[in-house]
C-alpha cells in the first residue's frame, strides 16, 4: 500500500498488485497467526501445500492494533518453523476497520502518473487524516456504465504507523511484505472461489458470511461477487471460554484448549455450552434482522460459518433451525488438492478458522 506519490513506505506490488510466487499468506488475528501457501497445480488447479497456526499471548493484537510487537514476531518465527514453509515472500491482511476505502469516478483516459495525482487529490476530501500520515493505494475497477468518458476506480487509506507495524512483523520474521490486503477482501476472495464451485456459481444467491472471531463476529454479505452489506458484532467465541473459566476455576489458556478438545465436566453442555449456542443464535438473529431493516434486501439464501468458533458442536444446528435459513461451515480449500504432509482429516477441522489467510494466499494468483 504505497504512500502519497513518490514517498511510498514499503516496497510492495501495491495493494490490489499482482503478487510474486511463492507467497505465504499470514493472518494476524486476536488470537492466533495463521500461515498458508498455496501452489499452481497445473491442470488439477491449486494445492494446499502446508497450513499451520500459532496462538497469540492475550493483549499482543488488540482490536487489529500490534500492541505487543515481540510477541507477534516471536508466533510468526514460530509458525514458519512449524509451516516448514520456505516462501519468503508474505500477503499480509489490514482488518476492514483500520482501512478507509471508496469507489470515485474520474475521467477515463488518464496515464498512471495522472490517475495518482488524481487520485491524491480526490482521497483528500475522504481520509480524515494528513496525507503523509496515510499509505493510498487505488485500483481501476472499470469504465462507469452509460458513461463511457469516465472510469470507477476503489481507493484505499490506512494509517501508514498500522501499515508499517505489520512491515516492521514480516521483516523481523525474515519475511518480505509483497502484497498488503483488506483482510475482508481476502474472506471473500476465498469464498467467492468456494461459492463458484457450486451449482449455478451461486449466481443470484444472497450470501451471508459470518467470521466468528474471539471478540468480534463480522458479517459480509454478497451478491454475485459483490459485498452489498458489512458489519461487525461485538461476539466472539472468548465468551464461551470465560463461562468454562468462571464455571471450574480454570486458567484461560487450559480453558481454551479444553474446549477445543472437549475435556471438560459432565455438565458443561447443558450448563455452559447450551446457553452460550442460544445466545449465539440470538446474536446471528438479530444481526440478519438488522441487514433486512437497513438494506433494500428481503431474503438471505444461504449462510455461511467461518472463524475458530465455526466448529464448536451444536452451532451449525442451532443457527440453522433458529434462521431458517440453508447453513454450513465453509472450507476455503474445498476442491484443492493437498499436498502429501497435509492431513485430510485434521484439515476438515481446522479449515473455518483459515478463511482469511487462504484469501490472502490466493493473492500468489491473482492478475
Amino acid at each position: 500500500m504505497p504512500g502519497p506519490a513518490g514517498s511510498a513506505s514499503m516496497d510492495l506490488k501495491v495493494l490490489f498488485g499482482i503478487a510474486v510466487p511463492p507467497l505465504v499468506g499470514l493472518d494476524i488475528s486476536t488470537s492466533s497467526v495463521r500461515l498458508v501457501e498455496l501452489a499452481d497445480a497445473g491442470k488439477d488447479g491449486i494445492r494446499l501445500e502446508r497450513y499451520a497456526s500459532e496462538a497469540l499471548p492475550r493483549g499482543a493484537v488488540t482490536d487489529g492494533n500490534i500492541e505487543n510487537l515481540e510477541q507477534v514476531v516471536d508466533a510468526v518465527r514460530r509458525v514458519i518453523k512449524k509451516s516448514g514453509t520456505r516462501a519468503r515472500n508474505v500477503a499480509l491482511g489490514m482488518p476492514s476497520t483500520a482501512v478507509i476505502t471508496k469507489k470515485i469516478i474520474l475521467p477515463a483516459g488518464m496515464s498512471e502518473e495522472q490517475l495518482e495525482v488524481q487520485v491524491e487529490s480526490e482521497a483528500s476530501q475522504y481520509i480524515p487524516f494528513a496525507l503523509d500520515e496515510v499509505s493510498l493505494d487505488f485500483d481501476v475497477i472499470g469504465p462507469v456504465a452509460n458513461s463511457a468518458d469516465d472510469i470507477e476506480v476503489m481507493l484505499a487509506a490506512a494509517r501508514r504507523e498500522k501499515v508499517e507495524d505489520r512491515v516492521a512483523i514480516a521483516e523481523a520474521s525474515g519475511l518480505k511484505a509483497s502484497v498488503m490486503d483488506i483482510e475482508s477482501y481476502a474472506a471473500r476472495a476465498a469464498l467467492d472461489r468456494v461459492v463458484a464451485q457450486a451449482p449455478g456459481h451461486g449466481a443470484g444467491q444472497v450470501i451471508a458470511l459470518f467470521q466468528i472471531g474471539a471478540h468480534v463476529t463480522h458479517l459480509s454479505v454478497m451478491l454475485d461477487g459483490a459485498t452489498v452489506y458489512e458489519r461487525e458484532h461485538a461476539f466472539g467465541g472468548n465468551a464461551l471460554t470465560q463461562d468454562i473459566v468462571r464455571a471450574y476455576g480454570l486458567a484461560f489458556e487450559d480453558a481454551e484448549a479444553r474446549k477445543k478438545s472437549g475435556d471438560l465436566p459432565a455438565n458443561y453442555t447443558t450448563d455452559i455450552l447450551a446457553p452460550f449456542l442460544e445466545s449465539a443464535a440470538l446474536e446471528v438473529t438479530r444481526a440478519i434482522q438488522f441487514f433486512f431493516t437497513s438494506t433494500p434486501y428481503t431474503r438471505i439464501d444461504q449462510i455461511f460459518l467461518a472463524g475458530g468458533c465455526a466448529l464448536v458442536p451444536g452451532l451449525l444446528d442451532t443457527l440453522a433451525n433458529r434462521s431458517r435459513i440453508p447453513t454450513a461451515v465453509i472450507s476455503p480449500f474445498n476442491g484443492m488438492k493437498l499436498a502429501g504432509t497435509v492431513r485430510e482429516q485434521q484439515l476438515r477441522s481446522d479449515a473455518p478458522a483459515y478463511l482469511v489467510a487462504c484469501g490472502l494466499a490466493l493473492r500468489r494468483f491473482a492478475q
